[in-house]
């Protein structure tokens, strides 16, 4: 099979985009329908998938398919075609999330399976995509809480707080990953907030997290209200899983990453437009790298970073 129209060097040269959303998908024992945003290079075949999880944060809208533009954008102009679901713990639906405002975990891992599922339809939803999607060349991206959800696709496990059973939502169809700003380990690393109001945190293991998958995290983003372990907690689905992994750690940065979840967004505690640039144009190299074997375009992302007198963080993987 050969590769999609848009190449390495394509990094000059984007692609324009074009975004349909919502796109409605059936889903029969969900609260509500799925719906999700689709955006893509407006030319390109055998374009290769990304799914991208929001997180829960603390506006209205980002955290739903509407979300996370600067990064889905990048993604679509430069060869994927990105496609954004409205986790059923997105304000926009305006539910109560459930007991203790606890997220939507396992249905948010269960969204994603369902875009697999449905393809067909959401290829026939958006008629300039038909017959252009690569299904055997699929990752997922998730943001915090959109991190959890990847990691549990890519393989991490734990064990239902309500009944006890070890879960286990590995989706095989997923090649890849990337865990931005994501949770790490649950036990004594947790604040009593997180335990009370996030009990499944408590049993995240990612021994068994065997995807490979690149772990981003902001060596400033001490998430002080969910864990003891201060910024080194969002290292946790790189150390603790089994390779082969990367890990990219961000001077500086906080949990937004420098403003990932949207353009200009006032939340965002560590605003940084090249930080923000950097994030996408490594994650997208990455992906390449890992769908296509060769692509020299993690390699040289990887030398940018850390070009220059001011570097804006460091890779290690395993």
């Amino acid at each position: 099979m050969s590769e999609p129209a848009i190449a390495v060097d394509s990094l000059t040269s984007p692609t324009p985009v074009l975004s349909v959303g919502p796109v409605t998908l059936p889903a029969p024992g969900r609260a509500v329908d799925l719906q999700v945003r689709v955006s893509a290079p407006v030319t390109g075949s055998e374009l290769p998938v990304i799914l991208l999880s929001h997180g829960l944060g603390f506006s209205n809208n980002l955290s739903s398919l509407n979300g996370y533009a600067p990064l889905a954008n990048f993604w679509a102009a430069h060869g994927f075609v990105v496609i954004q679901p409205t986790h059923l713990d997105s304000r926009t639906l305006s539910r109560d999330p459930g007991p203790s405002g606890a997220p939507h975990w396992r249905s948010r891992a269960e969204d994603m399976t369902r875009i697999l599922d449905q393809l067909d339809v959401i290829e026939a939803a958006v008629p300039q995509l038909l017959g252009r999607v690569d299904r055997s060349k699929v990752a997922v991206a998730g943001h915090s809480m959109g991190g959890h959800t990847a990691s549990l696709l890519l393989g991490a496990r734990l064990t239902d707080p309500h009944d006890g059973t070890e879960v286990d939502l590995a989706e095989p169809r997923i090649k890849a990953g990337v865990l931005l700003a994501a949770p790490g380990r649950g036990g004594d690393a947790l604040t009593e907030f997180t335990v009370e109001n996030y009990s499944f945190f408590l049993t995240t293991d990612f021994s068994r997290m065997t995807t490979p998958a690149l772990v981003v995290a902001g060596d400033k983003d001490d998430s002080a209200f969910l864990t003891v372990r201060g910024p080194d907690w969002h290292t946790d689905p790189y150390v603790l899983s089994p390779g082969p992994k990367s890990l990219l750690t961000l001077f500086d940065a906080e949990h937004g990453l420098g403003g990932i979840s949207g353009y200009d967004v006032a939340e965002t505690t560590d605003e940084n437009p090249e930080r923000v640039a950097a994030v996408a144009r490594l994650t997208w190299a990455y992906l390449r790298n890992e769908l296509y074997p060769g692509d020299p375009a993690w390699q040289a992302a990887c030398e940018a970073l850390t070009a220059g007198h001011h570097p804006l963080g460091r890779v290690e993987s395993k």
